[in-house]
């Protein structure tokens, strides 16, 4: 089959993926998965992008996840790197030349094959990022970070030491977590379930987002919640905190029980610009 151009290369993935355990062996099937891995790792194809015709401002490509899948599916375990890793032979880990211009500091980090570094990225040891992420230019990945497999990171964010940024690739067509340009994600946060963090939003370190996650905002007075058919959003600018909800009946009310709720507590403004200055400085 050819694979010169996007529609052709989608056509292929489709029917290799319908095809399900028929595809095995299949020399033509690991041909389209190899073209598709490689355009993952050049970002000229992505498991979501911006589409400004969506409700949510990203449109999800459920073509390119069933490719990820049918990736699996074809490998088969193989000892890599001295034995120190056994995994499928479609998703080896990884390697990076001076001249792309991604700074990985050395200590224990991995990048699966299918994942996409921009120019600028860097990376501090333990960190991982997962097969179909997105990671744009000037981002830094700290210390025991996870990126995971399709997350879409923007430009200039910074996932602090031990960000979680869950992944999703079953169901295809839901939406993987989406951190847009410029956001700040604090340590020990976790950002899961399709949750989309818009530009320029701070979560604090300890700040949990799910998409049965309600968030209280202090500033509009209005509570943000995933619905059927979007996750949960967290607006532009605003500066998130792990908040407490008391329990207002039955047993949690007589023993005074509260429950964990983030809560928007300002919007982004100079002052908290300038406590992010650092930023520059780190990369």
């Amino acid at each position: 089959m050819d694979h010169r151009t996007l529609p052709d290369l989608e056509r292929s993935i489709e029917i290799f993926f319908a095809q399900g355990s028929a595809a095995l062996g299949n020399a033509e099937a690991e041909t389209a998965f190899r073209h598709l891995r490689d355009a993952l790792e050049a970002g000229e194809i992505r498991a979501a992008e911006p589409d400004a015709a969506q409700a949510t401002g990203w449109r999800v490509n459920a073509w390119v996840k069933r490719g990820i899948l049918l990736g699996f599916r074809l490998g088969h375990l193989v000892s890599m790197n001295n034995g120190s890793f056994v995994d499928k032979n479609t998703y080896p880990s990884r390697t990076f030349s001076a001249e792309e211009a991604i700074r990985i500091v050395p200590g224990g980090s991995s990048v699966r094959s299918g994942a996409y570094l921009a120019k600028s990225v860097v990376c501090m040891p333990p960190m991982y990022v997962n097969v179909g992420a997105y990671v744009d230019e000037g981002t830094m990945v700290d210390s025991h970070a996870l990126v995971g497999s399709c997350a879409q990171i923007g430009k200039r964010v910074h996932l602090s030491a031990a960000a979680q940024i869950g992944g999703v690739l079953e169901p295809v067509n839901a939406s993987p977590v989406i951190i847009e340009d410029d956001a700040l994600i604090g340590g020990n946060t976790g950002v899961y379930e399709g949750t989309i963090v818009r530009a320029k939003a701070v979560l604090a370190a300890g700040t949990v987002l799910t998409r049965g996650t309600p968030v209280y905002d202090l500033v509009r007075g209005e509570v943000y919640r995933a619905t059927a058919e979007t996750p949960l959003i967290i607006p532009s600018g605003a500066v998130v905190v792990p908040g407490a909800r008391a329990i207002a009946h039955g047993k949690g009310q007589e023993w005074g029980l509260s429950l964990a709720t983030p809560v928007i507590v300002k919007y982004r403004d100079e002052k908290t610009e300038l406590s992010l200055a650092l930023e520059d400085l780190l990369r």
